[in-house]
């Protein structure tokens, strides 16, 4: 079995930051590209940034500059630094990852129970 478990959401006003995180664990042969999605009321599940295993990472256009995304592989973890924070930030965030596991064949796709970031004045 393996599981995401995201932590760090919250409230915030606008203009503040949260840094969110991501652990995976279980049983973990090796992770690829690891990620955050955001699905705000009513809207679908949107792609936040990416990181993969190189460390290259990738951004929706809505957050460049704001967020940033990180990885530390010895934790099996991935991080999400939200700056300067708008109203429309406000949504659900899954992790998500792309995980090779001891147990099944194959690179299979992972989601976190999603944490709430509520940016509000």
């Amino acid at each position: 079995q393996v599981q995401l478990v995201e932590s760090g959401g919250g409230s915030v006003q606008p203009g503040g930051s949260l840094r969110l995180s991501c652990v995976a664990s279980g049983s973990i042969f090796s992770i690829n590209t690891m990620g955050w999605y955001r699905q705000a009321p009513g809207k679908q599940r949107e792609l936040v940034a990416t990181i993969n295993s190189s460390n290259k990472s990738n951004y929706a256009d809505s957050v460049k500059d704001r967020f940033t995304i990180s990885r530390d592989n010895a934790k099996n973890t991935v991080y999400l630094q939200m700056n300067s924070l708008k109203p429309e930030d406000t949504a659900v965030y899954y992790c998500n990852a792309g995980i090779r596991s001891t147990a099944v064949l194959g690179t299979s796709d992972y989601w976190g129970q999603g944490t709430q970031v509520t940016v509000s004045s």
